[in-house]
């Protein structure tokens, strides 16, 4: 009696389907990382304005925050209030044209004060600070 013999064929990876998943994924990572955020992650409470207008997130704002104690962070860096007036004056000049300040409602008005200094004794003519408009 005789068996027949079949011939073992190579595996073999079907690249084409491959090729497809991996170029949604690329898609996918480069659509999902652009999204940027405009403002940092420290949660603040903004104070409530009646005159509070939406504007454009198309300026890349440089932002100052101060939180309810008092921490101050540059684009999302703690800094303290000695060393936030070298900072800005290093900052390039489109970024430090459009800085803008963001204090909790619960920050001391002391501090908020010292930031403000600071900023301006570093050459910042104009300081807009971020509301929240009244419901």
């Amino acid at each position: 009696m005789q068996f027949a013999v079949r011939k073992k064929r190579a595996p073999s990876i079907i690249i084409v389907s491959l090729v497809d998943i991996l170029t949604i994924l690329l898609i996918f990572f480069v659509v999902s990382t652009t999204f940027k955020k405009d403002q940092p992650e420290v949660q603040i409470n903004l104070p409530e304005s009646k005159t509070a207008t939406a504007k454009p997130a198309e300026l890349e704002h440089s932002i100052v925050t101060v939180d309810e104690n008092d921490a101050i962070t540059l684009d999302g860096r703690a800094i303290d209030v000695s060393q936030l007036e070298d900072a800005v004056q290093n900052l390039p000049a489109g970024r430090k044209s459009s800085l803008a300040l963001q204090a909790d409602r619960k920050a001391s008005f002391g501090t908020i004060v010292k930031v403000m200094d600071a900023l301006k004794l570093a050459g910042v003519k104009n300081l807009p600070a971020f509301t929240r408009g009244e419901k």
